[in-house]
């Protein structure tokens, strides 16, 4: 199997990581089951003991419009499809000018903004366990069931690109910092939000080393300064204890910790408290 070595400390959004072989699939006859899939590296936290990895190789970053859908390739990047939609005069994939990553990565996590998600106009999915419709597959707020490699998803086709949704996303993201992250931290708790929580236990701007909680939104841990994983870690953990000790919820991470240490169903980052 083909691979390529990437420095994650540049690869990645929160610039965290060492140089790693990350294998590349190029057809689902090669093993993948034994790997971590990954996109562009938006939400994903690198420790020093990572699972092995895999991404899409190039074959499938395409777009298409076929038979009055559109077909995109899982490791086409958000911006590709925006513009793509932009320039089509395509609706309904204005928010994706504003959320990174690559399609795969989109549809596994439901991704969006607020009520505009990436499952809104999905029809199906092709995956390497074969086609799978909407309606097959568990999901909602950033949340799948889906446990395979997506090679591509179909949606339906609408035109007339809104512009003035174009604008409503961008204000939407106004607050949010530009210093490298993995973007939110914690899902929302439902009938709440994150940022809240973390503020009001008094992590909005703490400091740990070179990673802080944002001082611009409080759900963001943002890399200031050489930041490690370890102080990542001790931030995330530490807005989940005080968050529960206060409030009786548990914080959920958004990012995907990729350090065998921290994954499985005995994480540390899992609700110890749930039933």
């Amino acid at each position: 199997m083909k691979h390529q070595n990437i420095n994650f400390s540049q690869f990645s959004s929160i610039k965290i990581g060492g140089n790693l072989d990350v294998f590349l699939l190029e057809d689902c006859s090669q093993n993948y089951e034994d790997f971590y899939i990954i996109g562009s590296c938006n939400n994903i936290l690198i420790g020093e003991e990572p699972p092995p990895l895999l991404k899409l190789s190039k074959k499938y970053n395409y777009i298409k419009i076929e038979e009055n859908t559109l077909k995109i390739g899982g490791a086409t990047p958000s911006g590709k499809i925006a513009s793509f939609c932009k320039k089509h005069d395509i609706a309904n994939f204005e928010f994706l000018s504003h959320l990174p990553g690559t399609l795969g990565g989109l549809v596994y996590m439901n991704a969006g903004l607020k009520e505009y998600e990436i499952f809104n106009h999905l029809l199906f999915i092709t995956t390497c366990s074969g086609v799978f419709q909407k309606s097959e597959i568990a999901h909602g707020y950033r949340f799948t069931n889906i446990k395979t490699p997506i090679l591509e998803a179909v949606f339906t086709l609408e035109y007339d690109y809104d512009k003035e949704k174009l604008s409503m996303f961008k204000a939407m993201r106004h607050n949010q910092p530009s210093t490298p992250s993995a973007g939110s931290c914690f899902k929302n708790p439902q009938n709440d939000y994150a940022g809240r929580l973390i503020e009001a236990v008094g992590l909005k701007g703490y400091r740990v080393g070179g990673m802080e909680f944002s001082k611009e939104h409080a759900n963001f841990l943002v890399n200031v300064k050489n930041g490690i994983f370890d102080d990542a870690i001790f931030l995330i953990q530490e807005a989940q204890k005080r968050v529960y000790d206060k409030f009786k919820i548990w914080l959920e991470c958004e990012i995907a910790v990729l350090d065998m240490r921290y994954m499985g169903k005995n994480s540390p980052l899992l609700n110890p408290y749930k039933k």
